[in-house]
């Protein structure tokens, strides 16, 4: 499926993440493509409120869980700056489909990292 809102097709996830060598492009992209997911999985279940969406998310959230073993294995982790950038795309995603009430702590409340 091809994403079809105009604001997150134009959007640079991960922007400062991927400006820092200490992060690898190869894992970064893996997570660029967890929010690429949950965009089209927001198009496609079209979340009816925000309970709905948290579920969406709390799965997304679930996949960089996932990465950080491999940001481990790379020299590099989920420290503060890439918590809080990953933390923005979530809030990014969340108001680009009309979610802007949504709270930016429950948007990744199932994080590890």
């Amino acid at each position: 499926m091809s994403i079809t809102n105009q604001r997150v097709r134009e959007y640079a996830f991960l922007r400062a993440l991927y400006g820092d060598d200490y992060y690898p492009d190869q894992v970064l992209d893996k997570g660029r493509a967890i929010l690429l997911a949950l965009c089209e999985r927001i198009e496609t279940e079209r979340p009816a409120d925000l309970v709905a969406l948290y579920v969406l998310t709390e799965a997304a959230t679930e996949g960089f869980n996932a990465l950080e073993a491999e940001f481990d294995a790379a020299g590099s982790e989920i420290e503060t700056v890439a918590r809080e950038e990953i933390a923005e795309d979530f809030s990014f995603v969340a108001s680009a489909y009309g979610f802007a009430d949504a709270d930016a702590e429950e948007l990744v409340a199932a994080r590890e990292w």
